[in-house]
């Protein structure tokens, strides 16, 4: 896959934006545990970030995936993991589904102003008992009349105290847990919604996450995203987005760390000359580095694949994998380096090793990542095996 001048013309948007409207205020988001997403949306939406890849009949500029990538790839510049993360949830999380699959009128009520800036958004999957296990939602949305009626609760949502809506994933049938499920637009200032605690964590500090409980919650049945019983097939396919952004994320925020660590070790004296004279540090940091390009060529394989609309969902997987575990071992070699300033806040380093640990969680751990792979493979057990 080639970038032409188009993508790298906003690259360059995205890094100026990142410069101007984030960096400047990410340390004080991080002391205050969240950042003001609506304000930073709306800013983002009139330049066009939000809606790249969405139609352009609701605002966006319906470019194909490899433009997201640009700009998801130019994210990486922020100072740390939260901003991220949360454009991430409003682009390529919570709202690919509503974008193919949404009645005309549910776009125009939810994406058009999600693309805009106007609403943030929040995808409403993992609960209490079912994180990686998404076919055990217990979350029911019963019908009643023209509506539906809610009832359960959602656990680990990004953007989840700020949030306008959640696309739900949430049980309308009692039939085979894999064929039950709908996705749902549901309004979060609606009756019986309740943001029970913004949780704390151990990063990603400026992003809030919170628990939402439903409670008789009534919504429209046309809030539906396509059609009922097809939500776990189109939640896995909008999964596909959700690690693509997640690995392709990574890339310059790891470089990042690997530049960082050479200027630091370049400057620190110990024993009478620089730490990376050291052939150990230079030559780990040269083999981290290899590793990105390597990341790099899968995620991209992966993205030129998925824009001739092949099932990406094998490659995905493993860069979703490789991301995870690569963003732990370059961050926990880097901080290494640092010696005791490796443990101070201060350090950018120490940021980015809490705040990338969570590659290897959300989104399906590791764990999943490696099922998905030998389901592939042919080698993976049967359940009564």
């Amino acid at each position: 896959m080639q970038f032409t001048e188009q993508h790298r013309a906003l690259s360059e948007s995205v890094r100026k934006f990142v410069a101007n409207e984030i960096n400047p205020y990410v340390d004080e988001w991080e002391k205050e545990g969240i950042f003001p997403a609506h304000e930073l949306f709306r800013k983002m939406g009139d330049q066009g970030f939000l809606g790249i890849t969405k139609p352009e009949a609701y605002g966006g500029l319906d470019l194909d995936w490899s433009y997201n990538l640009a700009f998801c790839e130019a994210m990486g510049e922020v100072h740390g993991g939260s901003v991220p993360m949360a454009v991430g949830v409003q682009v390529d999380m919570a709202t690919p589904a509503l974008a193919r699959y949404g009645s005309d009128e549910l776009r125009e009520e939810f994406l058009k102003p999600s693309i805009s800036g106007e609403y943030v958004a929040c995808i409403g999957v993992s609960e209490p008992g079912a994180g990686s296990d998404v076919a055990s939602i217990r979350t029911m949305a019963r019908k009643d009349g023209d509506d539906y009626i809610i009832n359960g609760g959602k656990l680990w949502i990004t953007n989840g105290t700020q949030a306008d809506w959640m696309c739900m994933l949430a049980n309308t049938g009692d039939g085979p847990v894999h064929r039950n499920k709908s996705l749902i637009c549901v309004p979060l200032k609606s009756k019986g919604v309740t943001v029970a605690r913004k949780l704390d964590k151990l990063g990603m500090r400026a992003s809030d996450t919170a628990q939402l409980y439903f409670e008789d919650v009534r919504v429209p049945q046309r809030y539906r995203i396509g059609e009922e019983g097809q939500g776990f097939i189109y939640q896995m396919k909008q999964f596909q987005d959700e690690r693509l952004w997640g690995s392709a994320s990574l890339l310059r925020t790891l470089e990042k760390a690997i530049d960082d660590c050479i200027d630091y070790t370049r400057q620190r004296i110990a024993f009478g000359k620089p730490l990376l004279d050291n052939q150990v540090i230079h030559f780990r940091l040269a083999e981290l580095q290899t590793e990105v390009e390597l990341l790099r060529s899968l995620i991209y394989r992966a993205v030129d694949l998925h824009v001739q609309g092949e099932d990406v969902t094998r490659l995905a997987s493993m860069a979703k994998l490789k991301a995870g575990r690569l963003a732990r071992e370059v961050t926990d070699s880097c901080l290494q380096y640092y010696g005791g300033m490796g443990f101070m806040n201060e350090t950018l380093i120490t940021r980015l090793y809490r705040d990338l640990r969570l590659t290897s969680i959300g989104g399906g751990a590791d764990e999943v990542m490696l099922g998905i792979l030998c389901k592939y493979m042919g080698i993976l057990p049967g359940r009564n095996g």
